[in-house]
């Protein structure tokens, strides 16, 4: 097919997108964590919530497990990486009752609404965290602290239900990567119910969920389809996917790959709009504009709200490992 047959397409490419410093502090931590102590580095969950991540690290000699106790006994004095997600206070004393060498890989943000959390508890409130059952951050967070200490409320309807013991008595938190729309409500549900309910000091929800979400509720309105790069076990590329449904994007899928494009499906569009979760390699972007330019006469414009400075060291242990451009460009192109 020549370019003049094919139809014209306006991609609006959504910035920021993809990887937020957590989530390249963790994967960095793996990279490093293999050029300094060798192959293999284990891996307690996923590092991050994506399979093309995750495989790539496990070329490079990563290997992934669900328990410290699957780790052999004559690997343990190599380390062990625990996912940017965080994990309960009872992982870190199993590894050391274990003898084994750790790092962790907590995203600070994450490691922030552990210690709000902590403050609260130690204030003697009793802790609202708002997220999803189940998550692996929210067990890391419910996990800081003594059990039954902490209440987890899921949506507005939890917030109408919930009969605490101490009602004047309640700080809440929240899960970093949830829809701050959503997330507004069932705080607001709350403090109506609870007036004395104590806010943390800081906003819980990351500054890269914000900044994800805020960018694509300005670029769905007219695309006839929005594409959001991410697993579909990734909470804040979930929620990607509603907000641009919400802000007024015709439609909206979750992708992991190219190759889980459906052209039949996608049919005859003129704006798609393009976007990544925070632990969604820009490689797997670039795949994708590149399977539309082979369909479409595609005119890549950049939709954005504002540019991303952080940078979250890694540990103390790596950091006089040199990290090259080379070592990271499985995931960075």
């Amino acid at each position: 097919m020549n370019i003049a047959a094919k139809p014209p397409l306006t991609i609006r490419l959504c910035g920021p997108r993809g990887f937020c410093a957590g989530v390249d502090r963790a994967i960095q931590i793996v990279v490093l964590a293999l050029k300094s102590y060798g192959a293999p580095v284990y891996v307690r969950h996923e590092i991050v919530h994506n399979r093309y991540v995750v495989e790539g690290l496990e070329a490079k000699g990563a290997v992934f497990v669900e328990e410290l106790d699957e780790i052999p006994a004559e690997h343990r004095a190599q380390p062990v990486v625990f996912s940017a997600h965080g994990v309960p206070k009872s992982v870190p004393e199993d590894a050391a009752s274990r003898n084994l060498f750790y790092l962790d890989a907590t995203c600070p943000l994450v490691s922030k609404v552990h210690k709000q959390a902590m403050r609260h508890n130690r204030l003697g409130r009793h802790v609202v965290l708002i997220g999803h059952a189940g998550h692996p951050e929210v067990i890391g967070t419910m996990g800081q602290l003594p059990e039954g200490s902490v209440s987890l409320i899921e949506t507005i309807e939890d917030a109408d239900a919930y009969a605490p013991a101490d009602p004047d008595n309640l700080g809440y938190v929240t899960q970093t990567t949830l829809s701050v729309d959503d997330t507004a409500g069932v705080i607001a549900r709350l403090h109506e119910r609870f007036p004395n309910l104590t806010a943390p000091a800081a906003d819980s929800i990351c500054y890269a969920t914000t900044n994800r979400q805020e960018v694509v509720k300005q670029a769905a309105p007219g695309c006839d389809l929005f594409i959001i790069v991410g697993a579909p076990n990734s909470s804040n590329s979930k929620r990607l996917v509603e907000v641009a449904l919400r802000a007024g994007a015709k439609k909206s899928i979750l992708v992991q790959r190219a190759a889980e494009l459906d052209w039949d499906e996608i049919g005859a569009i003129s704006t798609l709009g393009l976007s990544a979760g925070a632990s969604a390699p820009e490689v797997i972007v670039n795949e994708i504009i590149e399977a539309f330019r082979a369909r479409f006469d595609a005119r890549v414009e950049l939709a954005e709200t504002v540019q991303e400075t952080e940078n979250f060291l890694v540990n103390r242990e790596l950091r006089s490992i040199e990290l090259t451009a080379a070592d990271m460009a499985f995931v960075n192109g």
